[in-house]
């Protein structure tokens, strides 16, 4: 079974911008290195064991299914889901229709010259940013995720994510075997309805816009079923807003 949301990556154009913009939004970024090909990244660990990873590109990359968005502006492109099996949740998916890889090695090299380790199974076609692509950790997972975990912010961890899909049906066929059952939902915010996940602490909102007028449509026809928006948990439990021309075009907000 998936057990909850391992890291969300944020597609940036320029990393070390980026890591200034979020350090003034009053996150603690912590550098992480570098992938063999193509790409680096800075990560934002949060005290839920989650984090967000800033990925830019160092050189061009158009096989990789991030280049796209990132080239159109990026923002939160993708999902990656921890599994307590990853052979079995990747079968699973596949049965279910999705177009899963299978368990592939990946890598990164800290700044300090530790070689982080893993293997990802990566969905593909139509569900390439749909559905998440699922992580085992090779090197102790501590390696991985950031230390640093406390903000000026005060956020402390994910508490929804929020993913724009025009089939909530097949969004329920592909995740029966690998989530809890969810529950329908109406997101009156986005005139939108669809299917909840509960992970844990954290919440998969899956919706469909209901009207020609939910600002779904719009993301849909330019970026098909993918991530829509971040809701970050705070330790005081005030709903913000942060400054939009930081955040890349990634759909961020406090509660």
């Amino acid at each position: 079974m998936l057990t909850g949301i391992d890291h969300i990556v944020v597609a940036v154009a320029d990393l070390e911008s980026a890591i200034k913009d979020y350090t003034e939004l009053g996150f603690t970024v912590v550098r992480g290195g570098k992938h063999p090909r193509g790409s680096h990244n800075a990560l934002i660990g949060f005290a839920d064991g989650a984090y967000f990873e800033i990925l830019a590109f160092y050189e061009p990359m158009a096989e990789h299914r991030w280049w796209q968005p990132t080239q159109s502006g990026g923002g939160v492109v993708d999902f990656c889901m921890m599994t307590d099996d990853l052979q079995g949740d990747t079968i699973a998916l596949r049965r279910a229709g999705a177009e899963m890889s299978d368990p592939r090695p990946g890598a990164r090299a800290r700044p300090d010259g530790y070689q982080v380790r893993w293997v990802s199974a990566i969905p593909g076609g139509q569900h390439s940013r749909l559905v998440p692509f699922v992580i085992q950790d090779e090197t102790p997972r501590e390696e991985r995720v950031p230390k640093e975990r406390v903000h000026r912010n005060s956020v402390t961890g994910v508490g929804s994510l929020t993913i724009a899909t025009r089939d909530v049906a097949a969004v329920r066929r592909l995740l029966a075997g690998v989530l809890p059952v969810g529950q329908e939902i109406v997101r009156q915010d986005l005139d939108a309805a669809g299917v909840r996940f509960r992970v844990g602490s954290q919440v998969l909102d899956y919706v469909a816009p209901r009207s020609p007028a939910s600002p779904l449509n719009e993301w849909l026809q330019v970026e098909g079923p993918s991530p829509y928006a971040v809701t970050l948990k705070t330790a005081a439990g005030k709903a913000e807003s942060l400054d939009a021309t930081k955040l890349r075009r990634a759909r961020i907000t406090l509660a």
